[in-house]
């Protein structure tokens, strides 16, 4: 089967959240069924673009209303990645280091959208099928299904995966002509609450709908930023399947980026190892138990609630915790969280960015991992945190109710049901007492290593997904 995934992120090119690794990962375990997995993405100025070797296998020119952009597809020379990776390279959108966050992103991902439709039929063979990803690509199944240029697609079929529905690239009509030409009978199918919604209209025309996990799929029926109704009347193509980690990455025995490797055999030595390397860097004290946090500081992910929980549990135990920060979003949040620097001095810290290689430090030397998001269709910190042997506590939503089940049910973590600062505290409370019966924690460590989120199950439901839609041709 030839797979197309089509994606703004691909760890390790170019990543901003779960969707990076999701990309990076999937088309890999993919490739390794006997399958044909290309992925397709802008090409940013990263470094990983500086490092590599591209071939340039087309070019042309993206007509987007009065504009035109000429664009290259470059091939990543050796398929490092494990499967073809190739970059839309078009210089004056998207030659820049961030990901999103510019005035001319519609411009950016609809250009990259039309060039890669582009490319795919000036090929001799089309793909069997079309995987896109969140509404940066959510005009794909559209214009293949009604696009004249793209008549060789009419009956490709497209699967659309959601990996977050709260962003979905709204535009207003004003924009319509940038679309390649169209039979304005079908003009309704973009229109969602009086503009073009690019996730809508990928909803309405993708052959098959997924989210990241199961208990995603149920929430944004009832809360999904407005398309809760759509969501439901598409129910009999929908399908929640949970997301994997890429277990050759994130491998405590092997990983390059840890102080001091372990396996589940060994795990309270090498964790301590870990723990004492993290506590040295951020003056921290390696007796107590370290809470970290890393992710986005944004309200969805529960940022906001981060200051004053982290205030009022160091108070609570004064000198009996160390709490962690890594993590960017949010400007005021940021600021709330380093004013605390000098009052828990010894205790506390904060990096506010991101560093990869931190990140698998703090994983393996943590302790617990707070994850208090009011909004988590998956969540991947969950399963890495896991298999690092450091207990998530979690708010049960999304993912993480799919992934995380509290110690008191004989699970793997501790959970709350509340984003608010006292079900943050009184998580943390619980963790404290866990953390000195040191029997019982090793336990729960153990059960979370034990636990297999690895590609290989998931590879094969996305599989089926993809035969049963090609089997409606």
């Amino acid at each position: 089967m030839e797979i197309f995934h089509i994606s703004a992120e691909c760890y390790p090119v170019a990543k901003v959240g779960g969707l990076a690794d999701v990309v990076g990962a999937l088309p890999k375990y993919q490739n390794n069924a006997d399958n044909l997995v290309r992925v397709v993405m802008p090409c940013y100025d990263t470094k990983f673009k500086k490092e590599n070797h591209f071939e340039c296998v087309h070019w042309g020119h993206v007509k987007l209303g009065n504009f035109n952009f000429p664009f290259n597809i470059l091939k990543e020379k050796t398929d490092k990645l494990g499967f073809e990776l190739y970059l839309v390279e078009i210089p004056e959108l998207f030659d820049r280091k961030e990901v999103y966050g510019y005035q001319d992103d519609i411009e950016r991902f609809l250009s990259f959208q039309i060039a890669t439709l582009d490319w795919i039929i000036g090929r001799e063979d089309v793909p069997d099928v079309i995987n896109c990803h969140d509404h940066h690509t959510g005009l794909i199944p559209f214009m293949m299904l009604y696009c004249n240029k793209y008549e060789k697609l009419h009956n490709i079929p497209s699967m659309i995966t959601i990996h977050n529905g709260l962003y979905q690239g709204q535009f207003g009509f004003d924009k319509i002509y940038y679309l390649p030409e169209f039979d304005l009978v079908h003009v309704n199918v973009l229109e969602w609450d009086n503009c073009i919604n690019s996730l809508a209209v990928a909803i309405k025309c993708a052959w098959a709908v997924t989210t990241v996990s199961p208990s995603y799929l149920n929430e944004i029926n009832y809360s999904s930023n407005g398309l809760e109704s759509l969501f439901n009347l598409v129910r009999y193509k929908s399908k929640g399947i949970l997301n994997g980690i890429d277990i050759e990455v994130w491998d405590p025995d092997t990983d390059s980026m840890l102080e001091k490797n372990y396996s589940i055999k060994n795990f309270e030595k090498g964790k301590q190892e870990n723990k004492e390397k993290l506590c040295s860097l951020f003056n921290l004290d390696p007796t107590k138990p370290i809470f970290s946090f890393i992710g986005r500081l944004l309200e969805e992910k529960g940022g906001d609630l981060l200051p004053h929980a982290a205030a009022l549990a160091l108070s609570e135990n004064f000198q009996q915790i160390n709490i962690l920060i890594l993590g960017s979003g949010n400007t005021t949040i940021e600021k709330q969280l380093n004013s605390l620097l000098q009052d828990y001095k010894g205790y506390y810290n904060t990096f506010i960015g991101y560093n990869e290689e931190l990140a698998h430090l703090i994983y393996a030397g943590s302790d617990f991992l707070l994850m208090p998001s009011r909004v988590e269709p998956c969540g991947l910190n969950q399963m890495y945190s896991l298999r690092y042997g450091t207990i998530p506590i979690v708010r049960r939503t999304g993912g993480l109710k799919d992934t995380v089940v509290d110690f008191g049910d004989d699970g793997n973590g501790i959970c709350h049901d509340q984003a608010s600062v006292g079900d943050i505290c009184y998580s943390i409370q619980r963790a404290i007492y866990l953390y000195e019966d040191k029997q019982h924690l090793n336990k729960i460590r153990k059960i979370g290593m034990n636990t297999d989120h690895s590609w290989e199950r998931v590879c094969q439901e996305y599989i089926e997904m993809y035969k049963q839609i090609i089997n409606k041709k």
